[in-house]
């Protein structure tokens, strides 16, 4: 599907995002392995999700969709930590990388064979960093080429392991983690750079024996979880699309309402402030061990600078949509560090690329990063998302910036994680 996205002179109004999608995985899996009902507000509306939701239905747990005082809810019917059953079926984990890398955690420990596999683009995402900490921990996993999938995952009885994570990757840590919850005795993950701790705190939050310290997890196996009602805030990776577009378009005031302020996810905050974004945080509240609060985003001269490290880590789902500020920024942008970004739904180092030349920006890139000259000007084109939704979203904001329409090739990638994207970005900017 094409969609046509015409210049804008800003975006304006109140604007709601989707269900957190890191956080919405979480709460479907651990949500069909707690024992008892759990009600979940706010679940994201990605196709990803969704994804998750099929393949834990296929497992046996009965979910439902209802409105509840005019809120969407879902309810997920708990089978307990043994109560999932051999899927009739190849499990089918979608486009969704989340899905088939945190799910393997739970999947390894049942007592049944299971082959878990995804679409044609999941399929040239690597699998080994997790089969080697499961494989560890007693599981028996067979992949095509040794690491891409489908798949083959043989339920064993699993022990605890201390497992020092070799790359940042919050579904790697989560992984161990589900794993972790069937293991007999204490499995520890260890990092050098903190990661999204949304398992962590679903797992508190529905009473998993669970020890949080600084870069370091401990989880002692064995424990029942108990439903609960859980609130999903908004998804702050999809709100980067209009933060940025905001910031870029001359006319801009525009509010984000009930975004996840988690503080492993705001670093994409702290680094559009310290190059001069006007962000202002409002109304800050906690709901099941998550911040949420509003954003408020206005026109501001934004310098640009240099993410690397730490830093790249933090925010390397949101490296697409900053790219396009790098090219309008006063200074550009240099983004190091970021070589998994060539293991997503595409390498988007090249991607990215690609259509930066494409709108006539200037781009040059190395084997872990992009370097991004500012000042510079999008000139209308066609651009190809390569069915990855964040290079489709985040090259039509850039088209909002142009100076005539220009085409997205490949838009409906979007519905991954953002099914009312377009329709989102039409309101905003009428």
């Amino acid at each position: 599907m094409n969609e046509t996205v015409s210049p804008a002179r800003g975006i304006h109004g109140v604007i709601s995002v989707p269900g957190d999608k890191s956080i919405s995985h979480r709460y479907a899996m651990l949500g069909s392995i707690a024992e008892g009902t759990s009600n979940v507000f706010n679940f994201s509306s990605g196709a990803d999700c969704h994804s998750t939701l099929a393949c834990m239905k296929a497992l046996g747990v009965s979910h439902t969709f209802t409105k509840k005082e005019g809120h969407d809810v879902l309810t997920i019917e708990g089978v307990g930590l043994h109560g999932l059953h051999r899927p009739a079926a190849v499990l089918d984990a979608g486009n969704s990388g989340s899905t088939i890398r945190m799910l393997s955690g739970i999947l390894a420990a049942q007592s049944f064979e299971t082959t878990i596999a995804g679409d044609e683009s999941l399929a040239r995402r690597p699998m080994r960093r997790i089969m080697q900490p499961l494989t560890e921990m007693g599981a028996r996993i067979t992949a095509k080429d040794g690491q891409f999938p489908p798949l083959e995952i043989c339920g064993s009885p699993l022990r605890g392991i201390d497992y020092q994570l070799p790359v940042p990757s919050a579904q790697v840590k989560s992984c161990v983690l589900l794993a972790g919850l069937y293991a007999n005795g204490e499995t520890v993950v260890r990092e050098d750079i903190s990661t999204r701790d949304h398992t962590e705190i679903a797992l508190r939050e529905l009473g998993a024996d669970i020890q949080l310290e600084p870069r370091l997890t401990r989880l002692r196996g064995g424990k029942q979880l108990s439903a609960k009602t859980l609130i999903v805030p908004g998804d702050l990776s999809s709100a980067a699309f209009f933060i940025i577009a905001a910031l870029i378009l001359p006319e801009s005031d525009v509010i984000l309402s009930n975004v996840g302020l988690n503080p492993t996810r705001t670093a994409l905050l702290d680094i559009l402030r310290s190059m001069g974004a006007n962000i202002k945080l409002l109304h800050v509240e906690e709901a099941n061990g998550e911040l949420t609060g509003n954003l408020q985003v206005q026109t501001s001269r934004v310098r640009g600078g240099t993410i690397d490290g730490a830093l790249t880590a933090a925010v390397i789902d949101e490296i697409p949509i900053l790219a396009v500020l790098g090219a309008a920024s006063q200074d550009g942008l240099i983004i190091r560090n970021a070589s998994e970004l060539r293991i997503k739904e595409t390498d988007r180092i090249e991607t990215i690329a690609e259509n930066l030349r494409r709108m006539n920006v200037r781009v040059s890139t190395t084997e872990d990063g992009l370097e991004i000259p500012g000042n510079q000007r999008f000139h209308a084109t066609e651009v190809d998302s390569h069915g990855d939704h964040r290079i489709a979203m985040a090259f039509a904001i850039a088209a909002l910036a142009a100076e005539h329409a220009s085409v997205i090739q490949g838009a409906e990638a979007a519905s991954v994680s953002f099914p009312e994207f377009y329709e989102t970005l039409r309101h905003a900017t009428r």
